[in-house]
């Protein structure tokens, strides 16, 4: 019998699509089981409400409380390092790690990873997010050598979260496309309340490119390296084949 393997999600309270999509991404793999512990977040600003809400000694807390069900990885599904700085995530999993004794990874530091595996010099991002929480994005990925131009970028100003999952699957793939048509060479929906990781195979026959969700990523990067085969998971995109 192969070992049960527990995946804890960190989860933002308002987030209302990344645990049905996680489900369904590890559901052809028997021995996987997904948990999740929510912490407050309600509306994406640079605002200093809207950034408080992703203070490490919050998120911990909420770590906490997965380690009690003893998971194997802890993974932050969300993106708030995108335009908080990727440091931010490194420093995160040390600490966590560091409290629990449980490795750690997030949505953006896995998005990281396979953006260097599919080696993407030019970036399609598109977000729900405002202009200001883009403009950090974009220069971050520009900082590190992945380039994102106003060709490769498409947002949709949006504040409230539960307003994010309400946004339709037609707007997304008229944005994919959009991107693409700029020059992107791959295209991450980056914001694990976009209700986006299903169509992403489908995407990527259409417009021939990786699109990387960051609901999926996160989930790809806890499976490697928790050692699962992830070629079992079939119909969420190239990242789980290829990479």
């Amino acid at each position: 019998m192969s070992k049960q393997i527990r995946l804890g999600i960190l989860t933002p309270s308002s987030n209302t699509a990344l645990e049905p999509l996680t489900f369904q991404i590890v559901s052809s793999i028997p021995n996987v089981s997904v948990h999740f512990s929510r912490f407050p977040v309600t509306a994406i600003s640079l605002s200093a409400k809207g950034l408080a809400q992703f203070d490490h000694s919050v998120i911990m807390r909420a770590a906490e409380l997965l380690a009690h069900a003893e998971v194997d990885m802890i993974g932050w599904s969300g993106t708030a390092a995108g335009w908080m700085g990727f440091e931010g995530d490194e420093k995160l999993c040390e600490a966590i790690t560091k409290v629990t004794g449980i490795p750690a990874t997030t949505s953006v530091l896995a998005l990281n990873k396979a953006l260097d595996i599919f080696k993407v010099k030019k970036l399609g991002l598109v977000t729900p997010y405002l202009d200001d929480v883009q403009e950090r994005i974009v220069k971050n990925y520009n900082a590190i050598g992945v380039e994102v131009t106003s060709g490769t970028e498409r947002h949709m100003r949006v504040v409230k979260n539960t307003d994010v999952a309400l946004i339709g699957e037609d707007a997304l793939e008229t944005l994919v496309g959009q991107v693409v048509e700029g020059g992107a060479e791959a295209v991450s929906t980056f914001c694990t309340n976009l209700i986006a990781a299903h169509k992403v195979e489908l995407w990527e026959a259409k417009y021939g490119v990786p699109v990387l969700d960051t609901v999926t990523t996160v989930t790809w990067d806890m499976l490697k390296q928790c050692g699962v085969d992830t070629k079992a998971i079939k119909g969420w995109g190239r990242i789980f084949q290829e990479a």
